[in-house]
């Protein structure tokens, strides 16, 4: 098994001492992910501007949930889960999203569900959609803005998943209640 160190303010380097000051300022805690990012500071610095992005487009919170959890799903996430269903109640998102996202199931939405098949369209195809595939999209009242924006979450997602799938982030305190495993 790969792991990776998570560090604390201490133990980062210098150009990542601020941005964890930044973390704990904002979460209350240094969330392990930021932690292993650390190592780099750019790529600490890349995820949270990628992730203040995302959380300015043009999705409302049931919307950014939809594309985080069903990537962090898809790509069986063992520390994003958790944390993006605590991070979800945050948000005042309804259960009934977070669980059918977690389990897989269609969203009983048909617009945010036309959102979680065009994320994953996109995932698993590595960006190859079809006109078919955006014209559904697009019926179901997004548009090409909308299909970008799902490229800047799973830029963002890509950094978090994958950092957590080498280094074996454990999974923060306050997230264990939601442990998750495909």
């Amino acid at each position: 098994m790969t792991t990776l160190k998570v560090h604390d303010i201490e133990s980062a380097p210098e150009g990542s001492k601020g941005l964890l000051e930044n973390s704990q300022k904002s979460f209350g805690m240094i969330p392990g992910l930021h932690g292993v990012l650390a190592a780099s500071p750019k790529i600490l610095e890349a995820y949270q501007t990628l992730h203040k992005l995302f959380t300015e487009t043009s999705f409302n919170n049931d919307e950014l949930t939809v594309v985080w959890q069903a990537i962090n799903v898809e790509h069986a996430c063992h520390y994003c889960v958790p944390a993006h269903t605590g991070i979800a109640g945050m948000m005042k998102v309804d259960d009934t999203i977070t669980e059918a996202l977690r389990n897989e199931t269609p969203l009983a939405d048909a617009k945010l569900e036309a959102l979680r098949t065009m994320t994953l369209t996109i995932v698993r195809n590595r960006g190859n959609v079809t006109q078919d595939d955006l014209d559904a999209f697009y019926a179901a009242g997004y548009g090409e803005q909308q299909v970008l924006e799902i490229i800047l979450g799973l830029s963002q997602k890509v950094i978090s998943n994958y950092t957590n799938h080498i280094a074996h982030t454990p999974v923060d305190a306050p997230f264990q209640g939601f442990a998750w495993s495909k």
